[in-house]
């Protein structure tokens, strides 16, 4: 089991970690039902920091974010030698995370995706673990929360009795809500983004050759190149440039914290 600690990138603070250590800190969060918000940052989940100081603050404010993308893993190991021996993929820690559960019998709440997505999700999820307890699904709105809804959604999901939620909505739509909720359920969330949509199978994966070689988003940016190709064209390269500024120590990145005026997002 591997934890040692969180380091800059680019501001943000990744935690040098492997799957073990993560589900492990998961998993005891759950049972004793206290607040761990988790999310799995790739270079685009960096960038978003990056190039915005609130929600730079908001990915601080949480309580592990792991190493989701290769070059972010990479750049564990140029910055500070911390040489994991891979990354902590979200889709693959959202499997084990439910693999754990099924096993100690602890529940989940689905949120965010589309109702047909949710659908094909639990049909797989019961047939990977069936005694995994769903305690709720519930869709995402696609749009911002009034103050009502937010508190009804979080009462919704403290009735339920579930001992986490997985959240689907997509970068970085899903860290801000992790943010602000975190304290609201007391309970493990975890910012889980395209797992839903890879579980469901409504969405394909890269083959595993391409992910361990970091071009994950050269096969995403393939099948959605209308959407993507700003986000990868863009930020791919800008990415690069500043870990190599890092990296020769010509910028220094201090991660800000939390300082209580972050303003509340609300989109469900």
């Amino acid at each position: 089991m591997i934890n040692k600690g969180k380091y800059s990138v680019l501001g943000i603070n990744i935690h040098a970690v492997d799957y073990e250590s993560a589900v492990k800190s998961i998993v005891s969060a759950a049972a004793e039902r206290h607040s761990y918000s988790v999310s799995a940052l790739a270079v685009h989940g960096v960038m978003t920091g990056f190039l915005d100081s609130l929600h730079a603050r908001r990915l601080n404010g949480l309580d592990l974010v792991v190493p989701d993308g290769q070059p972010v893993r990479w750049a564990l190991s140029w910055l500070y030698n911390q040489k994991l021996p891979d990354r902590v993929y979200g889709p693959n820690l959202t499997l084990k995370v439910a693999e754990s559960f099924a096993k100690q019998g602890l529940s989940i709440y689905l949120y965010g995706s589309k109702p047909e997505t949710l659908d094909k999700l639990v049909a797989n999820f019961k047939q990977l673990y069936p005694e995994l307890k769903i305690a709720g699904v519930e869709p995402s709105k696609f749009r911002k929360l009034t103050e009502k809804e937010r508190l009804e959604l979080v009462e919704r999901i403290k009735a339920s009795g579930a001992n986490a939620v997985f959240l689907g909505l997509g970068c970085p739509r899903q860290e801000t809500w992790a943010y602000e909720y975190r304290n609201l359920l007391n309970i493990p969330i975890l910012a889980v983004g395209a797992a839903f949509d890879f579980h469901a199978g409504t969405l394909p994966q890269a083959p595993v050759w391409m992910q361990n070689a970091g071009l994950e988003w050269l096969y995403r940016l393939v099948q959605e190149p209308n959407r993507l190709w700003k986000r990868y064209m863009y930020l791919n390269p800008l990415y690069l440039w500043n870990i190599l500024l890092q990296y020769l120590g010509w910028r220094k990145f201090v991660p800000t914290m939390p300082n209580g005026k972050e303003t509340i997002e609300s989109y469900g």
